[in-house]
């Protein structure tokens, strides 16, 4: 049974993801900085029959977090097949160019990039054990600089100072991950789940929580002739699935 490590998956997007892989025959070890609201978590999909999951207490924004983390995990598995870094924030609003504070980006970054690396190097080495090992980075459109230099894209008008630059930089680490990790097994891929209403973005959105889940597992479980080193946004690039850089 291949074993999925989820940051993030107490709720909304990554739980949604969580409940998918298992629904489908993974292990899941469902990650959450609140130990609380993971275990609620954990029991809400055991009550719907979903037993093969367990929970791991992991704060992505603190290296001992996860180093404690990854040493659990070690207890528990011997081998990793799928690392998706879900976990991430906002930054609140407003984000303007001349406004955001040092504070307020730190902050992002420090989940949103920074966390990404500390798992990532963390768990690499679980990974490296798998025959087919698959890393997902959480991503989103909204972070294109292509599309944010292009007037006549539809949400050219929705600019973050904050928030966009964390993930893009996020996407050029997802870049450097794949290319180092080429002659290898690996596929690494940012995923973006689509504009979904969650309480991450005020529950605005167009598309489901389902639809989202469905995307990101897609890319986590992917076959030897799946993409890496892409950049991928199914819901507004249905035809190649690529999103532009």
């Amino acid at each position: 049974m291949k074993k999925i490590l989820i940051t993030g998956a107490n709720k909304s997007i990554g739980f949604e993801t969580a409940r998918q892989l298992l629904q489908q025959g993974y292990y899941v070890y469902l990650g959450s900085r609140s130990i609380e609201r993971g275990k609620l978590a954990i029991e809400k999909l055991k009550s719907e029959g979903l037993t093969n999951v367990a929970f791991i207490q992991i704060d992505v924004n603190d290296s001992n977090s996860v180093n404690k983390a990854r040493i659990e995990l070690g207890k528990k598995t011997a081998v990793l097949d799928a690392l998706i870094n879900n976990a991430g924030i906002n930054g609140g609003m407003p984000q303007g160019a001349l406004r955001t504070s040092i504070d307020q980006l730190h902050n992002v970054f420090n989940t949103n990039l920074y966390g990404v690396v500390r798992v990532t190097q963390a768990f690499v080495d679980l990974l490296h054990k798998s025959e087919q090992p698959r890393i997902v980075n959480v991503s989103s459109s909204g972070c294109s600089l292509t599309l944010h230099s292009d007037p006549t894209w539809k949400y050219y008008d929705h600019k973050s100072a904050v928030y966009a630059p964390s993930k893009a930089a996020m996407n050029m680490y997802t870049i450097a991950l794949a290319y180092e990790l080429k002659d290898t097994n690996f596929k690494v891929n940012a995923v973006c789940p689509g504009f979904v209403a969650t309480d991450f973005n005020g529950h605005r959105g167009t598309g489901t929580v389902q639809e989202a889940g469905a995307r990101i597992a897609k890319y986590a479980i992917i076959g030897e002739d799946g993409p890496t080193g892409k950049f991928i946004s199914e819901e507004h690039h249905s035809e190649t699935g690529e999103c532009p850089w």
